[in-house]
């Protein structure tokens, strides 16, 4: 779909019936608002679910300092971190199995290497159309309130993004082979 902040912003103004915007600077309530309320509702959306688009697993660098108590390492998050999704030992080619705690932005485990499987930002021409579409239907229910001082019609929008949030999820999760239940003690016991 390759759309850039400023357009899903525009379209999201379309749909409560305000003007669009060309730009974040405009002099304008539209461009403030949008300009305002878009990183936050960007980066809550992306972090909500482990989008297939916004998902990746990386080896982290080990940090010479170490945590002060209950873990023995410390590993810097990468840049574009959202979520940890799980955790795993960097050397057994496994993404998760590792306790950990995210602290001041740094990672503390007892594994001396570490895989990371996280939410990431994605740049926006990385959005696919399902995800572009609840983005712009999330925006519409934050532009509400502050353009139109409408409630009844904010809550409306906000069930409505709820709708394609879960439309959303449900296309992303087609994305991938179903999880099925690896090892399971009631059905090995029934033979």
């Amino acid at each position: 779909m390759a759309l850039n902040g400023v357009q899903l912003c525009a379209r999201a103004l379309l749909k409560i019936g305000a003007q669009p915007i060309t730009s974040f600077d405009e002099n304008t309530a539209e461009a403030e608002i949008s300009a305002l309320l878009y990183d936050i509702c960007r980066d809550a959306l992306v972090s909500a679910h482990p989008w297939s688009f916004a998902t990746a697993q990386r080896r982290l660098a080990l940090l010479d300092e170490s945590p002060g108590a209950d873990f023995d390492h410390a590993f810097g998050l990468p840049s574009d971190f959202l979520r940890v999704l799980s955790a795993g030992q960097g050397d057994s080619g496994r993404g998760k199995g590792v306790s950990y705690r995210i602290r001041e932005q740094r990672i503390h485990t007892n594994a001396e290497t570490l895989m990371l499987t996280y939410v990431f930002r994605p740049d926006e021409s990385a959005f696919p159309a399902f995800f572009c579409q609840a983005l712009i239907s999330r925006l519409a229910a934050e532009f509400c309130l502050p353009l139109t001082e409408n409630t009844s019609r904010s809550e409306m929008l906000g069930k409505a993004a709820e709708v394609e949030f879960a439309r959303a999820r449900s296309i992303d999760a087609q994305q991938q082979t179903p999880q099925s239940i690896g090892s399971f003690p009631l059905v090995d016991v029934r033979g």
